[in-house]
């Protein structure tokens, strides 16, 4: 079989959720092979990929990938898709994984999908469009396809594969070296788990009403052990950070359950977090189109229901 080239994300040499979605994908097009650029690389990161079908795993960890922005990634992809005759490369759809595909695709004269849901035989790539409201198919017809998929696009199926691992030497250009990274400064975070990875997720939306009463919100979240998500809306309002923004140009989620609540569900909303396994919906609105998606449905006013529902919670632990 062909292989499939599978761009490792990794955070402090923890694999993120996303890997596992691609490498799931990746075995249906040919043989997984996860490429590991950067630092970090352990005998537990091989072990998770291993588990999730990764046959290969090109390691790559040279001081240059890291101190370097993104264009030596795109010189290692190149060359391990020249010499292993790749059948495909695929990336996650994240703002510096989706610059390493536009240079590889410019590197290997190739063809590039992005923001991808699916993708079916043939390398037949599936996008979501117009807030979910159209499906289109397209298919890469010029060179070796390489296409980045949004994360929680695809459910996490394990699956073992051999997970050999063979070390990786790339010669990185002077043109890569021509940013380095000078500074990193390492973001302070709180207890709750990241948006994307959520096993539970608690968004608040515009029947929230200010910043302050966020906190309603962020309470009832850490009963749960869950993340903060929030609206477009909320987040233009100046409520809560932009990067805790749930939707179409926002972070996609799919948690085993999602609480909505003061969410209207306007469809580019909905279009990121209609996937999560269980919705409960809170909103004093009777017909607010979030009804029409969610599992659960609380119909009253989020101040009233959202305390009751932590002090509830509270109880029972």
């Amino acid at each position: 079989m062909s292989e499939i080239l599978v761009l490792v994300e990794h955070v402090e040499g923890q694999v993120k959720k996303v890997t596992l979605e691609l490498l799931t994908l990746a075995r249906k097009l040919g043989a997984p092979s996860a490429v590991w650029a950067g630092p970090g690389y352990t005998a537990e990161a091989q072990a998770r990929l291993a588990e999730h079908g990764a046959e290969k795993v090109y390691v790559a960890d040279s001081a240059d990938i890291a101190d370097h922005v993104v264009a030596p990634k795109a010189e290692l992809l190149a060359q391990l898709a020249t010499e292993k005759s790749a059948a495909a490369v695929l990336v996650a759809a994240t703002a510096e994984a989706k610059e390493i595909a536009a240079r590889l695709a410019i590197k290997l004269d190739a063809g590039i999908l992005t923001d991808v849901v699916g993708i079916q035989d043939g390398m037949v790539a599936e996008h979501s469009i117009f807030g979910g409201g159209v499906n289109v198919r397209a298919r890469v017809t010029k060179g070796l396809p390489i296409i980045a998929v949004r994360p929680n696009s695809t459910p996490v199926e394990p699956a073992a594969g051999a997970g050999a691992e063979e070390r990786v030497s790339v010669a990185v250009s002077d043109a890569a070296r021509a940013v380095r990274v000078v500074e990193r400064v390492k973001e302070e975070k709180g207890a709750r788990p990241e948006l994307t990875e959520a096993a539970i997720v608690v968004s608040g939306g515009r029947g929230v009403g200010s910043a302050e009463n966020f906190s309603i919100i962020e309470k009832l979240a850490d009963s749960l052990g869950a993340a903060v998500g929030a609206s477009r809306a909320a987040t233009d309002a100046g409520w809560y950070p932009h990067q805790f923004q749930v939707g179409q140009t926002g972070k996609t989620v799919s948690p085993q359950l999602y609480i909505a609540a003061g969410i209207s569900g306007a469809i580019q909303h909905r279009a990121g977090m209609q996937t999560a396994k269980t919705i409960v919906a809170i909103n004093k609105d009777p017909e607010a189109p979030i009804f029409e998606l969610a599992d659960f449905g609380v119909v009253g006013d989020l101040h009233q229901v959202v305390p009751q529902l932590t002090e509830e919670i509270a109880k029972r632990k």
